[in-house]
């Protein structure tokens, strides 16, 4: 006598008993993965919401070309006015739709407040205007050291990373500003050089290999390369560096046509603890030898602060001496 509860009989009856069970162990994957069927489904269809909800690939309130200005100061009580919804540590994400994006911008700093509340109150808006998930880190060098700028972009991509689940990294010089909001501070199937453009240099390219100012890379590509030699102390020869880790790791610099990449600098004057790097033609020539060692992976800091100011996140670090 058959102890199956139908009438079925021979394969019939077996492909029926594997369907259920198949059936059921489905159902208590997802109990036990999700506690109960409604946080799965729940979930799934919070998720479709996300996917369905993105915002435009072109935002609809850019302006295209900008008059950018450093004749008059700005403080940062008017500059918070400007921009209300920015929250504690200059973080800010769209309303009405999901970012496309989520981004970091890192500043390497070190006395530049006149020209960080200039650089804060023309981006901000433009980050609002081109809808992205961003937070500003500006990396405070500790110390009357010699400045070490690569050191300080690799020093903020990791704290950066504690902060929140970031894809995309700008880096981004205190004293560089774009003239178009259509020059996207985001990343791309290939890094991104957005400072093409300086008047500094006359709105032209100064060599095809240049990779300086204004930079952007994801995840993936800023790991693939090892992030920035931590071996440049002084001006100059860390961003020629990274040109030489991208290509290593066949990859291309991509950019914005030469009107939409136009960017101004503001004047400064030369600095004491920032001049000219002596070693820095040596070091690019090991470059090639070096970049698996040199970078994320050698990175020692000393993190003596960290402040959420109502527009940016001021992370003061101290990273020692040549």
């Amino acid at each position: 006598m058959s102890v199956w509860p139908c009438n079925l009989k021979g394969a019939t009856c077996t492909l029926l008993f594997c369907l259920c069970a198949v059936n059921l162990t489905l159902a208590m994957f997802y109990v036990l993965l999700f506690k109960d069927g409604q946080a799965f489904a729940t979930s799934f269809w919070e998720h479709l919401e996300a996917e369905t909800n993105l915002c435009p690939k072109i935002p609809p309130h850019l302006v295209g070309h900008l008059r950018i200005e450093f004749n008059s100061p700005v403080s940062m009580e008017f500059i918070q006015k400007e921009n209300p919804e920015v929250k504690e540590g200059g973080r800010w994400w769209p309303r009405n739709c999901t970012a496309r994006q989520k981004v970091a911008i890192i500043i390497p700093f070190r006395d530049r407040e006149s020209h960080l509340r200039y650089w804060l109150h023309y981006l901000h808006p433009i980050l609002q205007r081109q809808q992205l998930d961003y937070g500003i880190y500006v990396i405070n060098q500790y110390g009357e050291t010699t400045f070490n700028r690569g050191m300080l972009m690799n020093v903020g991509y990791a704290e950066a990373r504690k902060q929140y689940d970031y894809e995309c990294f700008v880096f981004s010089d205190v004293d560089i500003v774009p003239m178009d909001d259509r020059n996207f501070y985001k990343c791309y199937s290939q890094p991104r050089h957005l400072s093409v453009a300086l008047d500094k240099f006359g709105f032209q390219l100064p060599y095809a290999q240049m990779f300086g100012g204004v930079t952007a890379l994801s995840l993936k590509q800023f790991e693939k390369i090892n992030g920035y030699s931590n071996n440049y102390w002084g001006w100059g020869g860390e961003d020629d560096d990274v040109y030489i880790r991208l290509s290593m790791r066949g990859m291309f610099i991509s950019r914005p046509d030469s009107q939409t990449g136009r960017c101004r600098m503001i004047k400064h004057q030369s600095e004491s603890l920032n001049t000219p790097n002596p070693k820095r033609f040596d070091n690019l020539q090991l470059t090639i030898r070096t970049f698996k060692s040199d970078g994320l992976n050698s990175l020692q800091y000393h993190v003596v602060s960290v402040e959420k100011n109502p527009l940016y996140t001021n992370v003061t670090v101290d990273i020692g001496r040549t």
